[in-house]
């Protein structure tokens, strides 16, 4: 019986949730529950991942001794409920603001994050690493690493579960499996066979059953061990996880507290031996508009809660991600040879646009951004022309694919880089800072950045159109600027356009900063300083005669780009110095993001804080004349 007197609210810390009774629990579940659907619809972010896990993040609280425990959460989207139980709750409203609590898992935040996470895949060799070093140090702790079923996707998975298991670690991996489409077993009889295989007592029996088989006779050792595989591969199926090292229980209700708690006590108290344990969980649980959804509500807008109506957007400008999508279906329609590759982000890169219209050409590898290069890289070897959309912040996981399979072999793979640049409230391991400054790098690379939406359908245009080694193009998170056109123009490679001319100062833009710059010069005439304005397009290979151009008959000239320090700017600045530029009375300053990891705000604010915005191209300007 749910008694009426509010339980949230006498849990600071998880020390407080395991002062209660188990059957205080499921209380404690259902105000966990409405708390972060009505934080979440104030604050936007990630809902239905959280709301998938709240008994099993109480479970894990309440039977594990956090934080001298470790609890690692692989991606952290799912960590809400998480940090409402673990002294954040007075700052949950904070989420994803400048000054706030980060939307993921952050050391820096929090005794009870002890390894940060945005990315997916790390937390079993995260959590290796960790049970490891406790170890070594000869300090007991358990260490639990919860994975998704998608996240399992990942090479990187594997290859920590092999090792795992080759050690016969302390470690405990939680498997939550939200997306199945078999029909695993459910329900008391399985709930009773995950209790019984994870006991004490099945497992000295199972030990020593394998000590004597040891000592059988080869025929019957074979026999017996095949029976045993086959009785624990039919309840349960986990033959694979054995495979790998690891003890597996499963699957079991996550939403389930009678049936969490007792499997977590029992594989507490095994000691040395990973253990696999298979969850199901339900994303969305709990809130009827989440669990309708197709995408159960993943990621949000601020939203009511009655209705689960999110806010809309201010404008009806397509997103640059639409305007890629939308522009590649209309290659694709005159180009049989044109295929999409994903890396389980089909609505994120617009790759779901190209999906509907061609299924066949259509590839989503799952979260396996190495494979995804690759895989590429193979049908460009066949004369296929691949758009391989990932992030920019994905991309860097498959940097060794990029250069060995891709780049030394000048196979014709098209790179659609979304989310270049700063993506707000994300923060920064969601940030496109990179890209410009490690495909720059790699010989052969020909490297493309949008200004506009037109710019963008132009470039799609110019990768389809260029066969001629590896092509990368990067367009920001966001509404697109700009009018559409309706056909793409082929540009050509390695030449940028004059946008406004000037004769004293000259701004050069790649990419999203040339509204900006725009803005910056039109402010500047005010002050009678004559401002050329104009858009790189090309970061590689630069195109000199412009770059002479600009150098020969300006003062200052100002580089600007939304990326880090190394990209674009640095390869400017290499060019004007072995010309002897920089030996004259030219004055050159490359704008670039700073070198810090930015934590979370707005893309406004990000901008203004690292000098990228309008008003601060304006005050370096000014600050070179006084020079």
């Amino acid at each position: 019986m749910i008694s009426k007197t509010p339980l949230l609210d006498t849990i600071s810390l998880p020390s407080d949730l395991r002062q209660l009774k188990d059957s205080a629990l499921k209380q404690v579940a259902e105000e966990l529950r409405n708390e972060m659907i009505n934080t979440v619809s104030v604050t936007g972010g990630h809902l239905g991942a959280g709301l998938g896990v709240v008994e099993l993040t109480i479970a894990l609280h309440y039977v594990f001794k956090t934080p001298q425990d470790r609890i690692i959460w692989d991606v952290g989207h799912q960590c809400y409920p998480h940090k409402i139980l673990t002294g954040r709750r007075n700052r949950i409203l904070t989420l994803r603001k400048k000054g706030g609590l980060s939307g993921f898992t952050k050391r820096s935040e929090s005794v009870y994050d002890p390894f940060g996470a945005a990315h997916s895949s790390t937390s079993i060799s995260a959590g290796l690493g960790i049970s490891e070093a406790s170890r070594l140090e000869g300090v007991e702790r358990d260490v639990v690493s919860i994975i998704g079923d998608g996240a399992m996707s990942a090479g990187m998975a594997y290859e920590a579960m092999n090792n795992a298991g080759h050690l016969n670690a302390r470690q405990i991996v939680i498997l939550n499996d939200n997306d199945m489409s078999i029909a695993p077993p459910t329900g008391a009889m399985s709930a009773y066979l995950a209790r019984l295989v994870s006991g004490k007592t099945y497992l000295s029996i199972r030990e020593t059953a394998r000590q004597l088989t040891a000592y059988l006779p080869k025929f019957f050792y074979e026999k017996a061990r095949k029976t045993e595989e086959f009785a624990r591969g039919y309840w349960m199926g986990g033959t694979m996880f054995e495979e790998l090292g690891f003890y597996y229980v499963g699957p079991i209700d996550g939403h389930n507290l009678d049936h969490l708690l007792p499997v977590l006590r029992n594989v507490r108290d095994a000691k040395d031996r990973p253990i696999l344990i298979h969850v199901i969980t339900k994303k969305g649980k709990g809130y009827a508009p989440a669990e309708g959804a197709y995408d159960k509500l993943h990621a949000v807008a601020k939203f009511d809660v009655a209705t689960g109506k999110q806010e809309e957007r201010s404008t009806n400008a397509p997103s640059y991600t639409s305007v890629f999508g939308h522009s590649l279906v209309q290659e694709a329609r005159k180009d049989k040879k044109i295929i999409a590759i994903t890396a389980a982000m089909p609505s994120g890169t617009g790759v779901d646009i190209f999906q509907e219209n061609f299924p066949d050409r259509t590839y989503d590898v799952g979260i396996a951004e190495q494979h995804a290069v690759t895989f590429a890289a193979g049908m460009a070897s066949e004369g296929y022309k691949p758009f391989c959309a990932i992030y920019s912040t994905f991309l860097q996981r498959a940097y060794d694919q990029v250069i060995h399979d891709v780049s030394i072999q000048n196979l014709p793979v098209r790179f659609p880089i979304d989310r270049a640049g700063f993506v707000g409230f994300d923060g920064a391991t969601h940030a496109g800072s990179f890209d410009l400054a490690y495909l720059c790098c790699l010989p052969g690379f020909t490297v493309m950045a949008a200004s506009d939406s037109a710019e963008l359908k132009n470039m799609v245009k110019t990768a389809a159109a260029f066969d001629e080694g590896p092509i990368a193009f990067r367009y920001p998170r966001g509404e697109g600027a700009g009018e559409i056109p309706k056909k793409g123009q082929i540009l050509e490679i390695g030449k940028g356009r004059i946008v406004k001319e000037g004769t004293k100062i000259a701004i050069l833009s790649i990419g999203s900063r040339l509204g900006d710059c725009l803005l910056a010069a039109e402010e500047l005439e005010i002050h009678n300083l004559s401002t050329t304005v104009a858009d790189a397009r090309f970061a590689k290979p630069l195109d000199t005669d412009l770059l002479s151009q600009l150098a020969h008959h300006h003062e200052i000239l100002i580089t600007v780009e939304e990326g880090s320090a190394g990209g674009f700017g640095s390869h400017v600045l290499q060019y004007l110095a072995r010309q002897g530029f920089l030996d004259s009375n030219l004055r050159v300053r490359p704008l670039v993001m700073p070198d810090v990891y930015i934590d979370q705000m707005s893309s406004e604010e990000m901008l203004t804080l690292s000098g990228l915005d309008c008003k601060s191209i304006i005050q370096t300007i000014f600050n070179t004349l006084l020079i």
